[in-house]
């Protein structure tokens, strides 16, 4: 059965940008940097979308550093994805002010099974945009 977890992930593996940037620019699949993050993000989407339900698409901005940027899930730490979704990330610890706030909003929505039934957040351009260092990092 195509489940709403399998397109995601399918969409998240074959991510790529092929356009121009400002030389200084540089874009990066999270998905594909870190193995780990492409595990732990197909246990997030198998834990909550196994389905074919349709949901409310909610957009935000592109992956910062310290959220999606590392777990793969869209406004979610190493920390939220731990205490609020029970998904353990052992190559890295992070802290995002976006996923404090959008997890204080989920557990008023009624928590992660309630919201994650319902909803789906992703964004426009859910690849990671970052500058180069002068040391060419």
């Amino acid at each position: 059965m195509e489940t709403f977890a399998n397109r995601v992930i399918e969409f998240n593996r074959n991510l790529q940008y092929s356009g121009n940037l400002p030389e200084d620019f540089q874009v990066l699949n999270p998905h594909l940097d870190n193995p780990e993050t492409m595990k732990v993000m197909q246990e997030f989407y198998h834990k909550y979308y196994n389905d074919s339900n349709q949901r409310k698409f909610i957009i935000g901005i592109n992956p910062s550093r310290h959220g999606a940027g590392v777990t793969g899930v869209p406004f979610t730490d190493t920390k939220r994805l731990e205490s609020a979704c029970g998904i353990v990330m052992k190559s890295a610890h992070t802290h995002e002010i976006s996923s404090v706030f959008i997890y204080d909003m989920i557990g008023h929505y009624g928590g992660v099974e309630e919201f994650y039934r319902d909803c789906y957040i992703n964004s426009p351009f859910p690849l990671a945009i970052v500058r180069k260092s002068k040391n060419g990092g």
